[in-house]
């Protein structure tokens, strides 16, 4: 299985940009470790009827992401922690 680039679209990049960052770290490894070699994977769950478009929670963030098989590109579009 390859390993899918990671991408944050602006509105996800803002909020990365105001996490604490103990909370970036280990949001950054999960990402990383987790999610990035398997999108489909990991818990995440499809949004509606698209198998590409998704939610996941990586160390206790939730995210929302569209998966590119063809480029194989995960580019999240929403982040939302506490």
């Amino acid at each position: 299985m390859n390993c899918y680039r990671l991408q944050y679209a602006p509105p996800a990049d803002l909020a990365l940009d105001s996490m604490d960052a103990a909370l970036r770290t280990r949001f950054d490894a999960g990402m990383r470790t987790l999610l990035v070699p398997d999108p489909y994977g990991y818990g995440s769950v499809p949004i509606g009827p698209d198998e590409d478009r998704r939610e996941a929670t990586v160390s206790g963030v939730v995210i929302r992401y569209y998966v590119s098989r063809g480029v194989e590109t995960v580019t999240v579009v929403r982040v939302v922690y506490v």
